[in-house]
């Protein structure tokens, strides 16, 4: 049996970054959490707020290890698979990776260290600040990351010669077309990640009695930021879909299924696209409104697939499948944010053991949506690897054989399984545990940390009705 290195080289390379991708898209939002924790600890001098704190930083230091683990493989993967495109993009992708190292992962190593071993070393505000640096890091990190793949997706600032990517405009390649929505899209991708797993655990640990004062605290924070970003999301969402419709009309054409150029195309709410027949079966939509959408016209025109030869269209039930996940568990995301920011309104945020039921249901769902989204764009932007530049099976590296593809391939998923394992049971072992109670100090402890310590005479007596300790 013939085995096809192009199809092993992409699964490789999809299944390596889906499950990398799983864990920034945590970490960008749970950093900014953990921030604001330290902020408002430093403000307020209230325990709950360290103890959510240090409880959320032992989940950021795990999901950041293996996230760091499941990434140094990804630019290998560049020169052992896609050696050709790594070449021939290396003036533009080359610096922009190396700066993403130098400006945020060097960043986020020397702060992160000062977040999780110096709370009781180091001034309280030094430490707010390494918390700060630490989600400024990510943002940096992400920043980097997306423009390099937008630039894949909207290739600008350069010219082919010879084969190679030539720079004409550092600002062009860097600010290219596709990447302000793009960025501000994950980032608010990272938010309501990080935020909805925040809000289900917090959920989780009401339900089981435990730190109720801090796990309310924290699923009242989360209902604020989820009822602004969730709603914000679809706006984003919406400018980002315009973007794409000018730049990728045929990645649009496949999420919303048009096979034959249509004014006032109906936007389906389900299909079954066939590639080989090239059309769609038992459909069902709403008239008009995919051009509305897209056109802000009800009679607006949407080039159809059909306008494209068979060999430069994506697979289109992945592409239109991935766009109507993603959305539909946006949905279902605003619909929860609203329900919860109505109950915490309303005083009833803890006590609808239905919400807090369904919020904990919710966790897995955004990084779900997330993969769906990355599925849409990257199948979305086939056959090219760098979008009107290099095509796919271009970028290939001429000497790789199907068996070669399918060891590393069989490799990574050997290991990825088992850094996945592992990271999850210690990850559940800590929130089963949940926040833990502030420490009562010894005398003379308050100098380090002063603000940790209860010094109610009431609580210590309820505490220790015997009167020891």
């Amino acid at each position: 049996m013939d085995l096809d290195p192009l199809i092993l080289s992409r699964i490789q390379f999809a299944f390596v970054v889906s499950f990398h991708a799983l864990f920034p898209v945590f970490t960008i939002g749970l950093a900014s959490y953990i921030a604001v924790l330290e902020g408002l600890l430093y403000r307020t001098k209230n325990p709950a707020y360290e103890q959510l704190a240090r409880f959320w930083t032992k989940v950021f230091a795990v999901v950041f290890g293996m996230g760091v683990v499941s990434g140094i493989v990804m630019s290998f993967q560049f020169g052992t698979n896609w050696s050709v495109f790594s070449y021939s993009s290396a003036n533009f992708l080359g610096p922009v990776l190396a700066y993403e190292v130098v400006t945020a992962f060097f960043l986020e190593a020397v702060f992160l260290g000062i977040l999780l071993f110096g709370r009781d070393k180091v001034p309280r505000g030094t430490h707010l600040f390494a918390a700060c640096m630490v989600a400024l890091g990510t943002f940096i990190s992400s920043f980097w990351i997306l423009s390099a793949n937008s630039w894949m997706q909207t290739p600008a600032g350069v010219e082919m010669r010879d084969g190679i990517v030539h720079l004409t405009s550092w600002s062009e390649a860097i600010f290219n077309p596709s990447f302000p929505p793009r960025f501000f899209h994950m980032a608010l991708a990272s938010f309501l990640t990080g935020g909805f797993v925040v809000a289900g655990v917090s959920a989780w640990f009401l339900l089981k009695g435990k730190a109720p004062e801090a796990s309310k605290r924290a699923l009242q924070m989360c209902m604020v930021m989820l009822v602004l970003a969730a709603p914000g999301q679809l706006l984003v969402g919406d400018v980002h879909g315009l973007n794409t419709f000018h730049h990728q009309p045929v990645k649009v054409s496949a999420m919303e299924g048009v096979w034959e150029t249509t004014q006032g195309a109906p936007l389906l709410l389900f299909a079954l696209p066939s590639q080989e027949a090239e059309r769609n079966f038992l459909e069902i939509g709403i008239p008009n409104l995919a051009s509305l959408i897209l056109t802000h016209e009800l009679d607006g025109e949407i080039r159809g697939l059909k306008e494209w030869a068979p060999e430069d269209r994506p697979y289109v039930p992945v592409v239109f499948w991935g766009f109507r996940i993603m959305v539909g568990i946006g949905v279902l995301m605003i619909l929860m944010a609203l329900w919860g920011a109505l109950l915490t309104l309303t005083g009833r945020l803890e006590r609808s053991r239905l919400f807090l039921r369904l919020t904990s249901f919710m966790i897995p769902l955004p990084f779900l949506a997330v993969l769906a989204g990355w599925f849409v764009t990257e199948v979305g932007r086939q056959p090219w690897i760098a979008y009107g530049l290099i095509r796919t099976e271009q970028g290939l590296t001429p000497s790789l054989t199907g068996g070669m593809a399918l060891f590393s391939l069989i490799g990574f998923i050997t290991v990825y399984a088992v850094v996945f394992i592992s990271g999850i049971t210690y990850l559940v072992r800590i929130i089963r545990k949940g926040p833990e109670a502030p420490v009562h100090e010894a005398p003379g402890a308050h100098a380090k940390r002063p603000f940790s310590a209860v010094d109610d005479p009431l609580h210590e007596a309820n505490a220790n009705p015997q009167g020891t300790r």
